[in-house]
């Protein structure tokens, strides 16, 4: 492997032409090659050569890929890298179906590639902050994650409803910031927008260590919004993803002297404190720390097994919603979103 190294991109489409940004000015790599059908009809590609299959661009002799093609074809794709020995970033969700996402985990741990899901928020500086605080126990007992993640109808997304194109990333984060899998899942979906898939998802679940999760996803609201708050024993963190904002609300310190509240056992409010935390691009974090893996360096990835069980979570949620019953997902076979 070279010193430089050689890396592709398959689609150019609205978060494709944000990889071949990154791309082209990242350092120890060259944007070698992008492939999308289309071609680059908006002048996306950063000056690389526009292919149209994935075999020309195998042909440069590329490194590593970067798959932002839609959901439905990820498993083809990624299955084909996995067959040239290619490593690969492949955009989330993992793959569209628990099937897919189990092929292409096998195909990459098979051949030992390095092999990463785009889970992105995994980068947001607000999330990262959070989730060291909470490994390093200043909330004590985690008691229930809340996620609102809204906004208006996305044009660009065809394949998927919006549990597998949105939900998937607050299934992801709560795992990956509390270090429990999902143990059970509640949920209900509506579609108003007139096509076959979903757009609006409200999920209650269950956690390993006994957090409760809620998430509200939809694609009908006016105001977008991404919010996180973990409660605990000491307070709530809220993240806004967003603006990469973390702030910390802690429980009073002091007794209450108001007779009415002083009869109530719970807690009362603190301290506010704002954290103030460097504020980088995530996509280039997570672009950085896939070149670090594909280098042989310490990289801290969400890998394709750990995408497989947010694939695994989202599809329990599509059968609670149809079936309206609570499902109950099975134990992990190997390290999950904590590890």
């Amino acid at each position: 492997m070279s010193a430089v190294l050689k890396a592709g991109l398959i689609g150019l489409g609205s978060m494709g032409r944000h990889h071949a940004r990154v791309l082209a000015s990242l350092e120890g790599v060259e944007l070698a090659g992008v492939v999308d059908p289309m071609g680059d009809r908006n002048g996306w590609a950063q000056g690389a050569p526009v292919l149209t299959t994935v075999d020309e661009l195998l042909a440069l002799g590329v490194d590593y890929a970067v798959v932002a093609c839609p959901t439905g074809l990820h498993e083809k794709i990624g299955l084909q890298l996995a067959d040239a020995d290619v490593c690969a970033l492949i955009e989330k969700p993992l793959a569209d179906s628990v099937g897919g996402a189990r092929r292409l985990v096998e195909a990459f741990e098979s051949r030992g590639l390095v092999a990463d899901v785009g889970h992105i928020e995994r980068c947001n500086p607000a999330l990262l902050s959070l989730r060291s605080r909470l490994e390093a126990g200043e909330l004590g007992d985690v008691y229930q994650v809340v996620t609102r993640r809204q906004g208006p109808f996305p044009h660009r997304i065809a394949d998927v409803g919006v549990v597998k194109d949105l939900a998937t990333h607050d299934i992801d984060l709560t795992g990956w910031v509390t270090g429990q899998e999902y143990t059970s899942i509640a949920a209900h979906t509506v579609s108003k927008s007139g096509r076959p898939h979903e757009d609006m998802v409200s999920a209650v679940g269950r956690l390993s260590a006994g957090t409760m999760a809620n998430h509200l996803v939809n694609w009908l609201s006016p105001l977008k919004e991404r919010f996180t708050s973990v409660t605990g024993e000491r307070g709530c963190f809220i993240a806004d993803t967003l603006t990469a904002d973390l702030t910390f609300h802690s429980n009073a310190a002091v007794t209450t002297e108001w007779e009415a509240l002083r009869a109530f056992r719970g807690v009362s409010e603190g301290d506010m404190v704002r954290y103030a935390i460097p504020k980088r691009e995530p996509l280039l974090v997570e672009h950085e720390l896939f070149r670090d893996a594909v280098q042989g360096k310490p990289a801290d990835l969400c890998t394709l097994r750990q995408g497989l069980l947010t694939v695994e979570v989202a599809e329990a949620v599509l059968e609670s919603a149809s079936s309206r019953t609570t499902v109950t997902l099975p134990a992990p076979e190997r390290t999950g979103h904590g590890s």
